[in-house]
C-alpha cells in the first residue's frame, strides 16, 4: 500500500475544504431563511443569545455534514473509481510488459458501464496484440527456416566448389545449385516486400479497365517451355470480350502465382486447365490441374504464410505465393476458393467483380 504523500494531503484537505464551504453556505442559507420565515409568522424575536446558540449548533452540523460527505464521497470513489482504476491499471501494466493473455472481467455494480466498455476496449486490444505476437513469433521462425534450407545448400555447393580436382561438369552442377538457392531466396525476400506494403497498405491500386482474357493468355503462355518440358497438356476456354476494372499488376501476380503451382503440381503427361466465364456481376476464372490434390485440412491452410501442404515440392517454392494471391484478392474485394480431390487434382476459383 503506497503511503501519502505531503501532495495527496493537500490535495484531500482541499477537497475537505471545498466541501465544508459549500455545505456552511447552503446550511447558512436555509437556517437564515427558515429563521426569517420563522420569525414573520410567529412574531417571534430573535435575540443576539438565540443567534449566537444557533450559529454555534449550525456550525457544529456542518462539521458533522461535511464529515458525513467527505466519507461517503471516500467510500464512493474506493469503490466506483479506485478499485476499477486499480484492475485496469494492473492489466494495462501486465499488457505493456509483454502479457497478451490478459483479460478483465466485467464489473457487476450499477454506474460501472463506462469502465466497462474502456475494459471490453483493453481486451479487444490485448486479444489483436496476442494474434500480431503470434504471427511475428511464427513469421520470423517461418522465414528463419526457409532461408536455413538455401543457405546451408549454398555453404554446401561452395564448399564442393573449392575442391581443386573438380570436374567442369560437377563444377556447372554446383554453381547452378548455388544459383538456384539464390534465387529462391531472392524470391522470398520479394514476395515477403510485396506482402508487407500491402498488409501496411502502401500499395494503392492503379484501377483501369482491360480486358481480363489478354491477360489470362499473355501470362499462360510466360510457361509455354514449363509445359512443353513436362510434356503437360494445355486446355482453354476463355470467354471473349470480358472486361475488368482492376489493377492489372495486382492480378498478373495472382493468375503467375496460380499457374506456377498448376504446373509444379501437375506431373508429366498431366493437364492444366484454365478457363473464364462472366456473369453480371462478376469475372470468374478457374485453374485446373491434374496434380496429387489436398485434403480439405490442407486446403484450409493453403492461403496461410509459408503454410506448405505438400512439403515434397517445398523446395520450389516457399509457402507465400498463395498468401500474396489471396491479399490481392482481397484488395481488389473479390473471392477465391479451391475445390480438390486427392489424387485427382484441384481447382482454384478465382472471382473479380466486372466494370
Amino acid at each position: 500500500m503506497k503511503k501519502p504523500t505531503i501532495k495527496s494531503i493537500l490535495r484531500s484537505v482541499n477537497s475537505f475544504l471545498l466541501f465544508f464551504l459549500t455545505v456552511g453556505f447552503i446550511v447558512s442559507c436555509c437556517m437564515m431563511l427558515f429563521l426569517s420565515i420563522l420569525a414573520n409568522t410567529t412574531e417571534l424575536t430573535l435575540t443576539a443569545d438565540n443567534i449566537a446558540t444557533a450559529a454555534k449548533v449550525t456550525f457544529l452540523n456542518v462539521i458533522l455534514i461535511t464529515f458525513l460527505f467527505k466519507f461517503a464521497d471516500y467510500i464512493r470513489r474506493k469503490i466506483m473509481v479506485d478499485r476499477p482504476t486499480k484492475i485496469i491499471t494492473e492489466a494495462t501494466e501486465k499488457i505493456m510488459s509483454g502479457d497478451f493473455s490478459v483479460r478483465i472481467s466485467p464489473m457487476q455494480s450499477s454506474g460501472m458501464e463506462g469502465f466497462n466498455q474502456i475494459a471490453m476496449a483493453i481486451n479487444q486490444m490485448a486479444e489483436e496484440l496476442s494474434g500480431v505476437e503470434t504471427l511475428r513469433t511464427d513469421f520470423i521462425a517461418n522465414v528463419s527456416h526457409e532461408m536455413k534450407t538455401p543457405l546451408s545448400v549454398m555453404q554446401n555447393y561452395g564448399t564442393l566448389l573449392q575442391s581443386p580436382d573438380l570436374s567442369e561438369e560437377k563444377r556447372i552442377e554446383y554453381a547452378k545449385g548455388v544459383i538456384d538457392s539464390s534465387r529462391r531466396m531472392a524470391d522470398m525476400m520479394t514476395n515477403i516486400l510485396k506482402l508487407n506494403r500491402l498488409e501496411n497498405q502502401q500499395f494503392y491500386p492503379q484501377v483501369s479497365e482491360y480486358d481480363l482474357g489478354e491477360q489470362l493468355c499473355e501470362c499462360l503462355l510466360q510457361y509455354e517451355n514449363v509445359w512443353e518440358k513436362a510434356n503437360i497438356e494445355i486446355e482453354t476456354d476463355i470467354a471473349e470480350d470480358v472486361t475488368v476494372k482492376a489493377d492489372a499488376e495486382l492480378l498478373g501476380h495472382v493468375w503467375n502465382n496460380l499457374f506456377s503451382n498448376a504446373f509444379k503440381f501437375t506431373p508429366a503427361g498431366g493437364m492444366v486447365t484454365v478457363s473464364l466465364t462472366a456473369t453480371e456481376h462478376y469475372a470468374i476464372v478457374k485453374v485446373t490441374d491434374t496434380g496429387c490434390g489436398m485434403t480439405p485440412d490442407v486446403g484450409a491452410h493453403i492461403f496461410e504464410k509459408f503454410y506448405q501442404g505438400d512439403t515434397s515440392h517445398s523446395v520450389q517454392g516457399n509457402g507465400l505465393g498463395l498468401a500474396l494471391v489471396k491479399k490481392v484478392i482481397d484488395i481488389m474485394q473479390g473471392e477465391i476458393g479451391v475445390e480438390s480431390t486427392v489424387g485427382k487434382g484441384s481447382t482454384f476459383i478465382v472471382k473479380i467483380r466486372r466494370a
